[in-house]
C-alpha cells in the first residue's frame, strides 16, 4: 500500500506542477462562461429585425380588407393591382420590393400548395415562417367568416392547459419543474461522459509516455505493475477531481459575481408562459425541491466509479502501444463505444426512464455511470439502484482483474505489435 502511495504522490503533483494545469484550471471556466453569456446575448437579442418589402399579387382576395401581419413579422405588405405575375418579376426589384407573394385565382382557405414566395436568393427560415404566420392568420380569418365565427369567438374557445405536477413525499406536496429536474439530469451525466473519456485517455498516455521513454522498467524494478497501475489510476483521478471542482467553484462564482443581462427573460421550455423574472423563480423552485442528497451521493458514486472502471480500460491500452501511438487507435474505439452508447441511452432515459433499454443500460457496468444519473429523478427503485451500485463494484474488480494482467505483460514488450488476440490471452492465462 506504501507503494501505491508514493505512485500516487508522484503522478499527482508531477501535473498540477505543471503550467498546463494551471492554464487549463482557470481559464475554461472563463471560456465556459464566455460562451454562457454569447448564448444569452443572443437568444435575447431577439433574433432578427428584417423589414422586407414584400409585393402582393392576390388574385384570391385572401388579403380583404387589408393585410394584418402575424405577430413578430415586421415585413411591409403591399397589394400589387393592374399586373401580371410576369411583368411584376422583371419590376419588383427596381421598385424596391425584396419579394413577391403571389397568391392564384384559387380558394386558398381549401387549396394551399400553389402560394408562392418569389425571391432573388434562397430565403432564410426565418423571414419566410414569418410570411407564412401571416398568410395562416389571413386563411384562418377566412375560414372563421365562412362559418360565421368572429376572431373574439374563436379565441375565447381555445385552450391553453399547464399541469402542475406536484411531488409528494409522505405528506408533504413539493411543486416538480419537468424541464429542470430533466436539465440537472443531462448535466450530471454529461459530466460523467466527459470525466471518462478526458481522465481515462490521460491515464493512457501517461502510460505511453512512461512505456516509450524507458520509465516504467525503472519503475517496475521497485514496485509491482499492479501497484504501479493503480498508483497511476488514482493519481491521475485525483488530478481530475481536483481540476474538475475548481471549475464547478470557479464557474459557480463567476456565474453570480458576473451580472448577465437577458437570463431572467430567456425562454427556456415554455416562452409562452414564461416570462420576466417569473423564469429565475421557476428554475430556483425547481432546484429547491429536488433530491439532492439522492443526486450528490450517486452522483459522486458514479463519477468515481465510472473512471475507475474505464481509466483501468484505458491503462491496459496504453501498456501495449510501442513505438507508434497511433496503434492506440484500433484499441481505444471499442472501449470508448460503450461510453458513447451510455451517453445515447441517457438521452433516450430522460423521456421514457423505464424502457428495457434504458432500464438495462442502468444496470449494465459499462454504461451505468452515465445512464443511471439519467434516471435518477425519475423515482427509480431502490432495488435497481443497489443492484447498478453492486454490478458497477464487481465490473471495477473484474476489468481492474483483467486489465492488470495485461498491463504486467505490455509494459515491458516492446518492438512489437500487439492484437486483441494476444489480449485475451495475456488477460485469461493462469500464470
Amino acid at each position: 500500500m506504501k507503494k501505491i502511495l508514493l505512485v500516487i504522490q508522484r503522478e499527482y503533483l508531477v501535473r498540477v506542477r505543471k503550467k498546463s494545469f494551471l492554464y487549463t484550471t482557470i481559464l475554461i471556466p472563463l471560456v465556459i462562461m464566455g460562451f454562457y453569456a454569447a448564448i444569452f446575448a443572443i437568444g435575447i437579442s431577439g433574433g432578427s429585425h428584417e423589414k422586407n418589402k414584400i409585393a402582393v399579387l392576390d388574385e384570391a382576395g385572401l388579403f380583404t380588407p387589408a393585410i394584418e401581419n402575424a405577430k413578430g413579422d415586421e415585413s411591409t405588405y403591399v397589394i400589387i393591382t393592374g399586373q401580371s405575375l410576369e411583368s411584376l418579376k422583371g419590376t419588383y426589384k427596381s421598385k424596391g420590393y425584396d419579394y413577391i407573394l403571389y397568391i392564384p385565382p384559387v380558394d386558398v382557405t381549401k387549396d394551399t400548395k400553389h402560394i408562392q414566395l418569389f425571391s432573388s436568393s434562397p430565403l432564410n427560415v426565418n423571414q419566410k415562417s414569418k410570411v407564412e404566420r401571416t398568410i395562416d392568420n389571413a386563411i384562418e380569418n377566412k375560414r372563421l367568416q365562412s362559418a360565421n365565427i368572429s376572431r373574439e369567438q374563436y379565441r375565447s374557445i381555445q385552450s391553453d392547459v399547464s399541469i402542475e405536477n406536484p411531488v409528494l413525499n409522505g405528506k408533504e406536496e413539493k411543486k416538480n419543474v419537468a424541464f429542470v429536474a430533466q436539465g440537472v439530469s443531462f448535466i450530471c451525466g454529461l459530466l460523467i461522459y466527459i470525466v471518462m473519456l478526458i481522465y481515462g485517455t490521460m491515464v493512457m498516455r501517461g502510460v505511453m509516455e512512461e512505456k516509450i521513454s524507458r520509465i516504467a522498467e525503472v519503475m517496475v524494478s521497485s514496485v509491482k505493475p499492479f501497484q504501479l497501475m493503480m498508483g497511476k489510476i488514482i493519481g491521475i483521478g485525483a488530478v481530475g477531481l481536483t481540476q474538475f471542482t475548481i471549475w464547478i467553484a470557479l464557474i459557480a462564482t463567476l456565474r453570480y459575481a458576473l451580472h448577465i443581462p437577458g437570463l431572467d427573460t430567456a425562454m427556456m421550455q415554455q416562452p409562452d408562459k414564461v416570462q420576466g423574472g417569473a423564469l429565475t423563480a421557476i428554475i430556483s423552485g425547481g432546484l429547491g425541491n429536488l433530491p439532492w442528497g439522492l443526486i450528490i451521493s450517486c452522483f459522486i458514486f458514479y463519477f468515481l466509479g465510472g473512471y475507475l472502471l474505464y481509466a483501468s480500460l484505458f491503462a491496459a491500452i496504453g501498456s501495449v502501444v510501442s513505438e507508434d501511438q497511433s496503434e492506440a487507435q484500433q484499441f481505444v474505439f471499442p472501449v470508448m463505444m460503450p461510453i458513447i452508447l451510455g451517453f445515447v441511452i441517457m438521452t433516450k432515459a430522460m423521456a421514457d426512464p423505464n424502457s428495457p433499454l434504458v432500464v438495462f443500460g442502468s444496470l449494465f457496468p459499462l454504461t451505468s455511470p452515465v445512464v443511471m444519473m439519467g434516471r435518477i429523478m425519475y423515482n427509480v427503485p431502490v432495488t435497481q439502484i443497489i443492484a447498478s451500485m453492486l454490478l458497477l463494484v464487481l465490473g471495477i474488480l473484474f476489468f481492474t482483474w483483467l486489465t492488470a494482467k495485461i498491463y504486467r505483460t505490455g509494459i515491458l514488450m516492446y518492438g512489437k505489435k500487439v492484437t486483441w488476440k494476444e489480449m485475451i490471452r495475456w488477460a485469461f492465462r493462469k500464470s
